[in-house]
């Protein structure tokens, strides 16, 4: 009876971390979609369009270089897709 039990509990186990790395999946899914976004909409933009860049943990923003701007951008979408391939 008892190694039932254990048996049930196992695969309870690998169930929450399937649906943790499930979710993980989705997140980075949802992250990559919205990399892609700004990354087209950066690279659509006109040469003689400001960016600006939002300081972190604040309302202010900086102008930017576009060209520097879109770069970091394809590295950060480049960067989550290899986060995901990796799970």
């Amino acid at each position: 009876m008892f190694p039932l039990i254990k048996m049930s509990l196992k695969s309870r186990d690998n169930d929450d971390s399937f649906d943790g790395e499930s979710t993980l999946k989705e997140e980075l899914n949802k992250k990559i979609k919205e990399q892609k976004v700004v990354v087209d909409e950066l690279s659509n933009l006109k040469k003689n369009r400001k960016v600006y860049i939002q300081q972190r943990n604040s309302n202010i923003f900086f102008l930017a270089d576009r060209a520097q701007t879109l770069g970091s951008c394809k590295e950060e979408l480049d960067n989550l897709k290899k986060e995901l391939q990796e799970i």
